[in-house]
């Protein structure tokens, strides 16, 4: 088997998104990309997450060609595929519909950065798209969620922010590998927790100031990021 290494990663990082509790059942998928190869591996369609093994992890082109693997892959993946040949930086993808994160989407409002917690993780507000429209319901309907989101990172930098929130649908992250994109959608989960919590105890509250986020995010992320060992 060629992409063994690449399969046990994927069956790996879907199995986090269940130990996260961030998935019911089987609603959720993670996908992790080759570049080398240009081969994308992903969760099967409707398979249980205790079931699982490296070998049920799907292998395909970014064409959606089958390289390995005997099962159909996930209903998802026509987003997924559409997301890594829009950024090629990006090396995992995972889709939940964890329940704050989904509730923010089915609201068709973003996540927005209220504090130093969020800053610290993404920089910035967590976008929603727009809501899509019959024709791209009825036709191609996954691969039109990938568009819509590539449409609404626009020209930003995906690793800045790497998660959004299909509107009234749920929340895609993303990362530079699968075990990278699970960890956003955790994080996403709590921060979105944080956000309702915030408007609960004070609904005017505020997006923090520019000069907290930066040095949050910076100090973290930045090209001269001091937070943790070197």
């Amino acid at each position: 088997m060629k992409y063994r290494t690449l399969r046990e990663e994927t069956l790996e990082a879907n199995l986090e998104l269940n130990r996260r509790g961030l998935v019911t059942y089987t609603w959720g998928n993670v996908s992790a990309f080759d570049p080398k190869d240009g081969v994308v591996a992903i969760k099967p369609s409707g398979v249980a997450y205790e079931n699982m093994t490296a070998d049920d992890m799907v292998v395909i082109t970014l064409d959606g060609d089958p390289v390995e693997g005997d099962l159909r892959p996930s209903s998802d993946t026509p987003t997924h595929l559409a997301l890594y040949r829009a950024f090629p930086q990006i090396g995992g993808i995972a889709h939940t519909h964890s329940v704050l994160a989904t509730a923010f989407a089915q609201a068709c409002r973003p996540v927005p950065c209220l504090g130093t917690t969020h800053a610290d993780h993404f920089y910035g507000t967590v976008p929603v798209t727009r809501l899509m429209t019959a024709d791209e319901v009825q036709t191609e309907y996954e691969l039109n969620t990938g568009k819509v989101i590539v449409e609404t990172i626009g020209e930003a930098d995906p690793l800045r922010v790497p998660a959004i929130l299909v509107a009234n649908h749920g929340p895609f992250t993303w990362g530079s590998s699968a075990d990278d994109a699970v960890k956003n959608s955790a994080v996403l989960e709590v921060v979105a927790q944080m956000a309702r919590d915030t408007f609960i105890l004070n609904p005017d509250a505020r997006p923090i100031a520019d000069h907290l986020l930066d040095k949050h995010f910076i100090r973290k992320h930045g090209e001269n990021a001091y937070y943790g060992q070197q």
